[in-house]
């Protein structure tokens, strides 16, 4: 007989085991402190708004001066983008700068001519500032070169890409700057215009002196064509990395 009682404690024994085995399991798994908070990952591009600037003057159309309108918004599909590259440390001697391919929905590629150099066109490009990124450099050089807000950013080229400069343009660019470069090291991007055309002012922001002239759209032949000859092999490479997207 105490046998048999030995074994109904033991029996009852396991089944209490049993029982608070699963409460501390059911405590664990749904206890507010088991659980990690979701995590928003921020888009270094995403809904990047500018001010408007109200004055417009298009040399290439001849549109007429335009009213003030709402400010517009560059954004990017992230998901085509390589975001640690921008990063990556340029050349040792080169000035670092960004470049501009710019298309609008028929793949046409904006090239603009210079005004300091006959028969020159170009993309528009510019320096990057001290410790500025040159995914935030693009759209603000895009602004005052362009006075163009409304882009959606859809690549970038994953290393710069550098060009020397001709001895006489060098040392003009000597005294320009205050600085001897070499040459500029780019990081290119390639914008998609989702604004109409009176957006593109060639006064950009006001805030820098005009660079160019007269623009258009142009084939990726064409843009290549008109470049200076220092800029040809860069602008082949570039279009060469973007080509899926001008097809």
């Amino acid at each position: 007989m105490a046998m048999c009682d030995g074994e109904e404690v033991q029996s009852v024994l396991e089944r209490v085991h049993t029982c608070v085995m699963a409460l501390c399991r059911f405590v664990l798994f749904n206890s507010p402190f088991s659980r990690k908070p979701l995590q928003v990952l921020s888009n270094p591009y995403a809904q990047s708004s500018f001010p408007y600037y109200p004055l417009k003057l298009n040399k290439f159309t001849g549109l007429p001066m335009l009213r003030p309108k709402p400010s517009n918004t560059i954004r990017s599909t992230s998901h085509i983008l390589a975001p640690s590259s921008s990063m990556e440390a340029p050349p040792e001697g080169y000035r670092r700068n960004v470049g501009i391919c710019l298309i609008n929905p028929s793949k046409k590629i904006f090239s603009a001519a210079r005004l300091d150099i006959p028969d020159a066109w170009q993309m528009p490009q510019g320096g990057i500032d001290e410790s500025e990124d040159p995914r935030n450099a693009v759209i603000r050089e895009l602004r005052e070169e362009t006075g163009v807000t409304s882009a959606e950013v859809l690549a970038e080229v994953p290393y710069w890409l550098t060009y020397d400069f001709p001895p006489e343009v060098r040392e003009k660019l000597k005294h320009q700057w205050g600085s001897d470069w070499k040459g500029q090291a780019q990081k290119w991007f390639l914008l998609k215009f989702t604004g109409k055309e009176d957006e593109i002012n060639l006064l950009g922001d006001g805030t820098e002196k005009a660079e160019f002239g007269e623009w258009s759209w142009m084939s990726p032949e064409q843009v290549v064509d008109l470049a200076v000859d220092f800029k040809k092999p860069i602008y082949e490479e570039v279009l060469t990395v973007f080509a899926p997207h001008l097809q």
